[in-house]
């Protein structure tokens, strides 16, 4: 399993955010650089962002979910088109969970385990 994962919960629907679109970043001396990207599976989970053999650093990192496509699918408007998530990785050897609850009109997060 990767250091870094998400789950992705539709508040909306009571269901998991099955299809979003993840993009996993971190933060250079040059400004954000991708590392891995993914779809949440049917149970709304992306546990292959970090590529496999990458060793984490720490640092800063941001998961971007791209909402937009994700509601737009079901002809549903959102208020926001995407939401990066920040964090910063003070102990690579951790496991970091990063869960997404989220509607069209609103989100929060949290650190899960």
């Amino acid at each position: 399993m990767s250091g870094i994962t998400t789950h992705v919960l539709d508040t909306s629907k009571g269901l998991p955010g099955r299809g979003v679109i993840v993009i996993l970043e971190y933060l250079t001396e040059d400004g954000w650089k991708e590392l891995g990207n993914s779809i949440t599976n049917r149970d709304g989970r992306c546990t292959d962002l970090v590529p496999s053999g990458h060793v984490l650093e720490s640092g800063i990192y941001r998961l971007y979910f791209d909402t937009q496509t994700y509601f737009g699918a079901d002809g549903i408007k959102c208020f926001y088109p995407n939401v990066p998530v920040t964090f910063e990785v003070e102990d690579p050897d951790q496991h970091f969970h990063v869960p997404l609850l989220l509607s069209p009109f609103g989100y929060s997060t949290y650190r899960g385990s």
